[in-house]
């Protein structure tokens, strides 16, 4: 049987995933095989790559690694390439691999900026331009964007993360509409907090900063399985915005009813109380 032929067989799903070799990206390629999907993960960590892939094949389901640097536009477009050739195109793309960054606005240095900006926005651009025209040659397609709830309730103190992660969100909203002519859906993606590896990579532009994004990350209630098991349904279910947090959703649907001036006021005194339960525990510590 051709690739494009074995690629169409009833029931399996071609799954592409950037930043797939740990953290939420693999929980999702983790989850998707468990439903009998063949998935091809994309990373710039080789290493956890070729972990992350024998623990999918030792699931007995065809996957794939492929070496994977969100800002390089050449590794989305040979990634968007081998899925064509090999599995005869896509049927869900993942644009998930991140980093984050903290810090007030005259603290984190420019460089951070041009960094967060190249990997969470530049990088899910390139996959999107990457896999649209072989998911319109198709005529179908779920496009699924990783952003945060910073991207719609906006944090103090995570200004550069806030801005990508709401350009992730106009961005998804821009081709849900614009891509609906070649039968491509889209989804973003919007949780709060849960446990993962994303501070190993994180830049902060104070101890402050870092210590608190450290500790909401690793003492956040739930861990990157539950919200792969959340973001697997919202996909399912077609949702254009999966939101995987209770309580920062019902903060954002609060912050649309709002008048702006109120819910200011109200951010501001949560800060100021989130603030003091940090410089408690910090002194604490």
């Amino acid at each position: 049987m051709s690739p494009r032929g074995a690629a169409q067989r009833a029931g399996t799903q071609r799954v592409f995933i950037t930043g797939g070799a740990s953290g939420l990206g693999r929980a999702l390629a983790e989850r998707y095989a468990r439903a009998g999907a063949r998935v091809c993960i994309g990373d710039v960590n080789d290493a956890r790559g070729a972990e992350a892939l024998q623990a999918l094949r030792a699931r007995g389901i065809e996957a794939h690694y492929l070496h994977c640097d969100v800002t390089r536009e050449a590794d989305l477009e040979a990634a968007a390439q081998w899925l064509r050739t090999q599995w005869g195109g896509a049927d869900v793309v993942v644009n998930n691999a991140g980093v984050a960054a903290s810090g007030g606005i005259t603290e984190l240095p420019l460089a951070d900026w041009q960094w967060i900006v190249d990997i969470n926005l530049l990088g899910v651009v390139r996959g999107c331009k990457a896999f649209t025209p072989l998911l319109a040659a198709q005529k179908r397609g779920h496009i699924v964007n990783v952003a945060s709830m910073a991207g719609l309730i906006h944090p103090p103190l995570m200004s550069a993360y806030n801005a990508v992660k709401a350009a992730v969100v106009a961005l998804s909203e821009t081709l849900k509409v614009e891509l609906a002519k070649d039968g491509i859906t889209v989804s973003v993606v919007c949780p709060a907090f849960f446990r993962t590896n994303l501070t190993e990579t994180a830049r902060a532009g104070d101890a402050d900063s870092s210590r608190m994004m450290n500790k909401l990350v690793t003492q956040a209630r739930r861990g990157a399985d539950e919200i792969a098991a959340q973001v697997y349904d919202g996909i399912r279910r077609g949702d254009f915005h999966i939101l995987t947090h209770r309580r920062e959703a019902r903060i954002w649907r609060l912050k649309r009813l709002l008048p702006y001036p109120l819910y200011a006021r109200m951010m501001i005194k949560a800060t100021r109380q989130m603030m003091g339960k940090a410089a408690r525990r910090a002194v604490a510590d």
